[in-house]
């Protein structure tokens, strides 16, 4: 029992960690119309600035997605902390877009190191029979991490002073504090080999793994699309069309779609994998619903509403997708299938922001987030029907 109770202080100490890490990769989101007002640069470059995110975060799973069942979980969750804080460094010596660019990649890289690694290491932390909970712990950290990160940026730019270098300087003092509780916890990795044998991997799965993994990637591209342009358009729309020009309010309303994902992927356990997929899917529709309505009447009610809604769906389609994934997955390749999950799930955040970007100039931001939901709303209404016909399975 003491040791059970002492794995799952493990298992949370490195969802905290973990949750620091992704808390990185959201600062700046509030933070994006003071640099607009500072740098002068347009939406287009907002977007594009977001998805240089998503590219970084695509390379490291590519090229290194495996690293850490190679070499361990420690030693590259480690290097994900380090480019964290270099991420931060470089938006506290912002004096123009190639600082904003380089800090945005830097936050990629990190958040792609740490996203196959953390999930699989968390998992792995916990005592047998904990595997359940455990997922859990992992991907609340990953979108509780992803939700605090605005609404820290919001409350200490609107409340505190140096609203474009206090947020970066607390999240520097938290990536010290994260290195040190990773250093005191356990590696999980016990065939370690050097750093030298670690080759970019190839797209490809286990067999094993492929009937789970289609159903599970589609339903990750659509919540991380909605997620992707809602985080990067959603605070200029408040502040243009909603007059919300308060920071801390625009980071709580992005913080609410992360912390409803968590709240959704809580209900998984008693819906269970193969309805959360299906289920998830749903709320996600709903939620491009609700958003479609707030850009066409200009209601922020239905900004949160869409917040909450399409944040529950997204949770409900995430968990079920990486449980069904990490169950099929042989133990010695989860943290590259995973990875392989993760690259699938940023596609979705990258290229729908870019295509907001271009049509906000012909159009407006009202115009390109119409076309955007109607877009989404087909690839979800055909992603629910594959599910329905081919239901993921529950994990053994």
């Amino acid at each position: 029992m003491d040791g059970d109770r002492r794995r799952w202080r493990q298992c949370l100490l490195g969802g905290a960690v973990f949750a620091v890490c992704m808390a990185g990769t959201t600062l700046p989101t509030p933070l994006y119309g003071l640099y607009q007002e500072k740098f002068g640069f347009s939406e287009l470059m907002v977007t594009v600035v977001y998805a240089v995110y998503a590219f970084g975060v695509i390379g490291v799973l590519l090229l290194a997605g495996n690293a850490s069942d190679t070499v361990g979980r420690r030693p590259v969750l480690l290097a994900g902390l380090a480019f964290s804080a270099a991420s931060a460094v470089c938006f506290l010596c912002a004096t123009g877009m190639g600082w904003l660019y380089a800090g945005r990649l830097l936050s990629g890289l990190s958040a792609g190191l740490f996203t196959g690694a953390a999930t699989a290491y968390v998992m792995e932390l916990a005592p047998k029979g904990g595997t359940s909970r455990a997922t859990f712990v992992a991907t609340a950290a990953n979108m509780g991490g992803l939700g605090c990160g605005p609404l820290l940026a919001g409350v200490l730019a609107q409340y505190a002073a140096w609203p474009l270098y206090l947020p970066f300087v607390v999240h520097l003092a938290l990536v010290a504090v994260s290195a040190a509780v990773l250093a005191r916890l356990p590696e999980t990795v016990r065939d370690r080999r050097p750093l030298s044998t670690v080759r970019p991997q190839r797209p490809g799965l286990p067999p094993q793994v492929r009937s789970v993994f289609a159903p599970a990637a589609i339903a990750s591209f659509v919540g991380f699309a909605l997620f992707g342009v809602f985080t990067s358009v959603s605070p200029a729309f408040l502040a243009k069309s909603l007059d919300v020009h308060n920071h801390a309010v625009t980071g709580l309303i992005v913080a609410l779609a992360f912390f409803a994902s968590t709240a959704g992927q809580l209900a998984v356990g008693r819906i269970g994998v193969g309805r959360s997929l299906p289920l998830g899917c749903a709320g996600l529709l709903a939620g491009l619903a609700l958003l479609a309505g707030a850009l066409w009447w200009d209601l922020l009610a239905l900004v949160v509403a869409s917040a909450v809604v399409g944040g529950v769906g997204q949770g409900l389609a995430f968990r079920g997708a990486l449980s069904a994934v990490a169950a099929a997955s042989p133990p010695d390749r989860r943290a590259a299938v995973i990875s392989m999950l993760f690259v699938v799930a940023y596609t979705g955040i990258s290229l729908p922001v870019i295509g907001v970007g271009l049509l906000v100039g012909p159009i407006g931001l009202e115009g390109a987030g119409l076309v955007f939901i109607a877009c989404m709303a087909v690839l979800v209404v055909a992603a629910a029907g594959y599910l329905l016909r081919r239901p993921a399975r529950a994990p053994a």
